[in-house]
């Protein structure tokens, strides 16, 4: 698929797009929906970024999730529901216009090698510790996610035991979809969610979702009973 090099951006507050995952959206503002008539009538593309904290304007973050509409419906007061299916992570450069909305030139970031074996020993830590979670009663809300390719696997449905999901992530096509769907479904914080998407390399992004699981294993661990 030929990505273009400027897309539209939408900006949310705690909002991240992981390639593959769908993410729904209800379009109501004006701006936003001129923004998704022009997507339904190009190349159906747009990004969703990630609000700066604290900024009192508008300011997306500089890595965000470019995504493609797959389905979209109109309501007749003009608004309208959608689901975006991440593709992948890109790098938003300067603004090429604000007005009516936000358009962006983009790069994609590509996921660089990495060392075979210690991404193996990342992926089974994270296997470990979200068994961890299952142990403690913790919830695994499984997102809308989709996994195009050979080895990728069925979506599994959101009541399926421990072990089926466990199972499911064994045959994930590859560490990438195992950080990125993991991050999606169990990383509460937003900030956190963000860091794995700005985190090109497999190998750091594993690394730092395995601290993130510690440190939420700990706190509700803290938890009383």
């Amino acid at each position: 698929m030929k990505l273009p090099r400027e897309v539209a951006v939408m900006t949310l507050p705690n909002a991240t797009l992981f390639p593959q995952a769908l993410l729904p959206l209800y379009i109501f503002e004006p701006r936003y929906r001129r923004m998704l008539a022009d997507v339904l009538a190009g190349n159906r593309m747009f990004a969703v970024a990630m609000q700066k904290p604290g900024s009192s304007r508008e300011k997306p973050m500089g890595v965000a999730g470019l995504g493609l509409v797959r389905a979209a419906v109109n309501h007749a007061d003009g608004t309208s529901h959608l689901i975006l299916q991440g593709l992948t992570r890109v790098e938003l450069t300067p603004a090429v216009r604000y007005r009516p909305y936000r358009v962006h030139g983009i790069r994609t970031l590509e996921s660089p090698p990495c060392d075979g074996a210690a991404v193996g020993a990342l992926v089974t830590q994270v296997r470990d510790l979200l068994a961890q979670r299952f142990q403690l009663g913790l919830p695994f809300p499984f997102p809308v996610f989709s996994q195009p390719g050979e080895g990728a696997g069925k979506k599994p449905p959101p009541s399926l035991p421990a072990k089926d999901i466990l199972h499911y992530l064994d045959n994930l096509a590859t560490p990438a979809q195992v950080a990125d769907l993991v991050s999606c479904a169990v990383l509460s914080v937003a900030d956190e969610r963000q860091k794995i998407l700005e985190t090109v390399n497999v190998e750091m992004r594993l690394n730092h979702l395995v601290r993130f699981l510690l440190a939420d294993l700990r706190r509700q661990n803290k938890k009383p009973t």
